[in-house]
């Protein structure tokens, strides 16, 4: 009979963790799984009904004791446990102790418990900061988050001590991952110059690079890569953010002038993101795809209601655009993170 690989999922509810759980689930003929979450409504929701299938543990990944007992005896961990912004940059030590210091004590337990282990890490496109002017990316460019984006500072720190940590690894830089409700309207959509350069790449093909990835060890170990959708799924954040508005009934994107910034956010394509794509077959999905399925997930009803109250919905979310309220308020400070010349 053979021998399972034991895989420790942290971040199991997370949009990305709850796709590569019920993918390795559908091969649990290979794979004896552990996934490793935070206790709340939410993911006691979405994991509960695997309970028969893995071994779920509720714990804090910021506690060395208990993250020591889930890295026993694992073969593989795919790490992607984080405090994402907004939060990320509103509860900067939160971020830190949770994206850097959890990242250290699962490293620690790994070594101790299963220093055979293949640790999978996601990071970010953040990490690279603002592209606008050079929207094309490779692995090899140099890695200068914007100001305050304290998110891609503690995935910089993290990837540090993963190269550092002796164990064998791959680590894969996510470009904006887009699900169906992964994105909650808040402040940092305005943060995005409408110009930007983007590529998606969907939670479900995200999943299947990890999960693909399991059985390509040899070709990935101590390596790094862009994780996109590929060409098919490049658009501009003004395209995307417009068709995505007509999707929820809410019209036109017509905020006033200096709503978005100018500078200072990240994004782009991936200029060898095709890398990945020839070693593990991840890519189903392009950007038509997530725009049927954002068309069809929102119901009539809920676009009508979005179109009648489309101008208070807009009003309501000009009030978190930190950009306009700087200029608004005359905060010169403020304002400089966001625009170049006033």
């Amino acid at each position: 009979m053979k021998v399972k690989k034991r895989i420790l999922l942290t971040g199991a509810s997370g949009t990305v963790g709850y796709e590569v759980l019920k993918q390795l689930v559908l091969q649990s003929d290979k794979y004896e799984i552990t996934a490793f979450d935070q206790k709340t409504d939410n993911s006691v929701k979405l994991l509960a009904p695997f309970e028969k299938q893995l071994e779920v543990v509720y714990g804090d990944i910021t506690n060395p004791e208990k993250v020591a007992e889930v890295c026993m005896e694992k073969d593989c961990l795919i790490h992607l446990a984080a405090i994402i912004p907004p939060l990320a940059d509103e509860k900067r030590e939160l971020a830190h102790a949770v994206n850097v210091n959890g990242t250290k004590n699962l490293i620690l337990g790994l070594q101790q418990h299963s220093p055979k282990a293949f640790l999978m890490y996601s990071s970010s496109i953040s990490v690279y900061g603002d592209r606008l002017n050079t929207p094309w990316i490779k692995i090899t460019d140099s890695l200068s988050p914007s100001p305050e984006d304290h998110y891609a500072v503690t995935k910089i720190e993290s990837e540090q001590l993963i190269r550092n940590s002796g164990l064998d690894f791959c680590i894969f830089r996510l470009a904006a991952i887009m699900g169906l409700n992964n994105h909650k309207p808040s402040g940092i959509m305005f943060h995005m110059p409408l110009a930007t350069s983007m590529e998606i790449l969907t939670p479900e093909d995200t999943a299947r690079a990890f999960v693909n990835g399991i059985e390509h060890r040899t070709s990935l170990a101590g390596r790094t890569f862009n994780l996109g959708g590929g060409a098919l799924c490049r658009t501009t954040y003004e395209k995307f953010l417009s068709r995505s508005f007509k999707a929820f009934g809410l019209g036109e994107m017509d905020f006033p002038e200096h709503a978005f910034a100018e500078k200072n956010f990240h994004c782009g394509y991936y200029a060898d993101g095709d890398e990945l794509e020839e070693l593990l077959h991840f890519r189903r999905d392009t950007l038509e795809d997530y725009f049927e399925k954002l068309k069809h997930s929102v119901s009539p009803i809920k676009r009508t209601l979005a179109a009648v109250f489309s101008g208070t919905v807009k009003k309501q979310l000009l009030k978190k655009s930190e950009p306009f309220h700087a200029l608004l308020h005359k905060d010169k400070e403020m304002a400089s993170r966001f625009f170049n010349e006033l």
